[in-house]
């Protein structure tokens, strides 16, 4: 080899340098080979044969292109871990290349027409969208600053739209120079440089330091909107308040999603310098406050009732063959509240509202509400609280609130003014947040009326209507309402009528399609077997919380109802609809009878709401089935439970007709010696006189009660005083 090295020749192994830089090279292609992938994906990617998604999308749709990350892996491994490892260095390449592609297949299609111009660039916007897992808000942590996830939530403010500059044009105060600075996207600024770097001529001045002055008039912009989004209501661990993120959308995402919305992003986590941060915090440089920059939005819409149902196959074979049985029925009604004993109506009827009836548009843009609402009135410790919090572990989104803990706000939205940019943003209260799902209203009663009114709209309309603080919006709270209350006096008391034992407004409750009134019966037999079955539920309770079956049977339970909820939305046959026809007026009938004979209205209206109730009622119930009819068999149940519940709540409470026995007659004897004509006396003085001569009191009411209706009696002073007419 001598000789190699004279002449200024040198010699060296240079086979080994090439290969380690190309190993580096490899390891990280270069922008232009990564460009190239991205146009070659989106020119040729095809799902079957000559089917290109991505290409016929751009043409149709020339602003924004939609790729799921699932195409990109399939089409390069490569691709996708680049973009989650450096989202903000490789989505913009992915919008050049998006760019670039479209121009070249405008360019085509205006070569056909004669004409030859080159089509100027437009700007695409690159939407992403993966079906991966969302992560939890809480699991955000510094690990994933500056890469792509994936998260799940509601909205609960949207702010007005904003201008964000992309490049700010500036010019220099001395000399006049231009010069055109890129803005970081998202909630970033732009990084104006300290000189100007124009060289000065002899005599002229230099620049001095900081020259730059911005132009807005000449800078670019998109648009920008910021939004609020707080964990699902589902998510949250129990006593922790729910946590929330700031988002920031441009462009084509802008002004598409409105409070209450249930979304999931996919968004890269990013730090910014907050402005108005609190001054322990304005010096530290080294502290910023997390966002989301949102590149692509899918929102989890109400048919497949949040959360993405996904049922596998064996699952949906499970499901249908459940119910094929014959006694599905039976058996979802035994699962529901199991530790509570007996209340078998009331069991149907919360299975009746977990699954719902169908919501129905017309043609004419009227909709109908499917979702049943149900009150529990009547005794304390009658298990109402139980099936309220049952309802709310079981239904697959849930609210739970206190009457005297929630106001008309809370319930339905407020509007709240953000501290940063004084502006005022709507904030969803509990029958928004709960939209698709249930409410359950415990101590219904104790909410104040003007309260309580609130929620009129949200239960038969299905919306929230808005108008303060120059916001004037509507939003959806397609809800179920369950709710509890007690009588006034605290118990249901037989002695008084309906109208005073229920002593809620007719407006509130004829939008109730069943009302249970649950009395707590006193009866030998029915409380040993209630001791009994308390007893063995403390006695084995820590022996069934270890066993996995009564959690596995809960959640399928859950699963099942979500997918009936999706899968299933059943409508009335021709018989059941004749059927129903006829009982809906049998009712009326006999409620024109009753308010004939008593004189006076009934506590609970049956109006056509109720006949509306009934045909919900036996939709739901042919939805248990899984079948898309609703039958006679259906409709006769369906009547039955409105019959045990409202019916006999309008018909409750006493009568006119008080059956006289010799008691009362002789208690009307003992009224009429110690009250004489005109005479007047307190009607707790008076009974107290007759208690001691042996009378017994229900029976001197009852004897009161026959009384006045004869009218030989009359009430003054709120019912207190008593004064016998002439």
């Amino acid at each position: 080899m001598s000789g190699w090295d004279e002449g200024a020749v040198y010699y060296s192994d240079q086979a080994q340098f090439p290969e380690s830089g190309s190993d580096a090279a490899a390891a990280t292609p270069s922008r232009y080979t990564i460009l190239r992938k991205f146009k070659e994906f989106i020119r040729n990617f095809e799902t079957e044969k000559n089917v290109f998604p991505y290409r016929e999308s751009l043409v149709n749709n020339p602003k924004s292109l939609l790729v799921h990350l699932e195409d990109l892996l399939a089409f390069d491994a490569e691709l996708p871990s680049l973009l989650r490892s450096s989202p903000s260095d490789h989505l913009p390449l992915f919008e050049t290349a998006a760019a670039e592609v479209l121009q070249s297949l405008r360019l085509k299609e205006q070569a056909e027409s004669g004409e030859m111009k080159e089509p100027e660039t437009r700007e695409v916007q690159i939407l992403l969208s993966s079906k991966e897992d969302p992560v939890s808000m809480r699991m955000l942590g510094a690990q994933y600053i500056s890469k792509l996830i994936k998260i799940g939530g509601i909205t609960i403010s949207a702010s007005r739209v904003k201008a964000k500059a992309t490049y700010v044009s500036l010019v220099c105060k001395n000399c006049q120079s231009t010069k055109e600075v890129p803005c970081r996207p998202g909630l970033g600024g732009a990084i104006v440089p300290r000189s100007c770097d124009h060289v000065p001529q002899p005599g002229e001045e230099p620049c001095p330091i900081d020259p730059w002055i911005v132009v807005p008039d000449k800078s670019k912009y998109v648009d920008q909107q910021t939004l609020k989004l707080q964990e699902n209501p589902e998510d949250v661990p129990t006593g922790e308040l729910p946590r929330n993120m700031l988002l920031s959308v441009d462009r084509h995402l802008v002004q598409r999603i409105v409070p209450g919305t249930r979304l999931t992003i996919i968004g890269i986590y990013s730090i910014f310098q907050a402005a108005n941060s609190s001054t322990s915090h304005r010096g530290a440089v080294a502290i910023r406050q997390p966002y989301i920059r949102v590149v692509g939005i899918e929102e989890v819409n109400e048919a497949s009732s949040r959360g993405h149902a996904a049922f596998t196959i064996e699952e949906v074979e499970e499901f249908k063959k459940f119910a094929s049985r014959t006694d599905t029925y039976e058996v979802i009604c035994s699962k529901i509240a199991p530790s509570i004993f007996g209340e078998e109506n009331v069991k149907k009827a919360v299975a009746c509202l977990l699954f719902g009836g169908s919501r129905k548009n017309l043609p004419d843009g009227v909709k109908l509400r499917g979702d049943i609402n149900v009150l529990l009135l009547g005794d304390p410790s009658t298990a109402k609280s139980q099936f309220l919090k049952f309802v709310e572990k079981t239904a697959p989104v849930a609210v739970y609130t206190s009457g005297k803990g929630s106001s008309a706000a809370g319930l339905t939205a407020s509007v709240v003014r953000d501290n940063s940019t004084r502006e005022f943003y709507l904030e969803g209260g509990a029958m928004v947040l709960a939209d698709g799902g249930v409410v359950c209203i415990d101590e219904f009663d104790k909410m104040r009326p003007e309260d309580r009114v609130a929620i009129h709209e949200a239960m038969e309309q299905q919306t929230i209507s808005i108008a303060k603080a120059g916001i004037t919006t509507v939003l959806n709270s397609r809800t179920s309402v369950l709710a509890a209350a007690n009588p006034p006096s605290g118990r249901y008391d037989d002695l008084k009528t309906a109208q005073e034992n229920i002593d809620l407004q007719t407006t509130i409750l004829s939008r109730f399609d069943l009302i249970f009134i649950v009395k707590d019966k006193r009866d030998y037999g029915r409380d040993k077997i209630i001791a009994s079955h308390i007893i063995k539920v403390h006695a084995s309770a820590d022996k069934t919380s270890g066993d996995s079956r009564t959690a596995k049977e809960e959640n399928w339970l859950k699963r099942y109802l979500q997918y009936c909820r999706t899968e299933c939305h059943p409508r009335l046959s021709e018989s059941a609809s004749s059927r129903l026809q006829n009982e809906y007026v049998r009712f009326r009938q006999d409620m024109r009878k009753q308010a004939n004979e008593t004189g006076e209205a009934s506590a609970v209206p049956i109006t056509v709401r109720q006949l509306e109730a009934i045909i919900r009622l036996s939709e739901a119930l042919a939805k248990m089935k899984l079948s898309h009819v609703a039958t006679e068999a259906d409709v006769i149940e369906a009547v039955n439970l409105f019959k045990v519940s409202t019916v006999e709540a309008a018909q409750s409470g006493i009568n006119q007709q008080v059956t006289l026995t010799p008691e009362i007659k002789q208690a009307e004897t003992q009224i009429k010696r110690r009250l004489g004509i005109g005479m007047r006396i307190s009607e707790r003085k008076l009974i107290d006189e007759l208690a001691r001569m042996g009378m017994n009191e229900s029976i001197v009411r009852r004897a009161l009660i026959v009384m006045h209706q004869r009218d030989e009696i009359e009430y003054k002073h709120e019912r207190r005083v008593i004064v016998r007419k002439v």
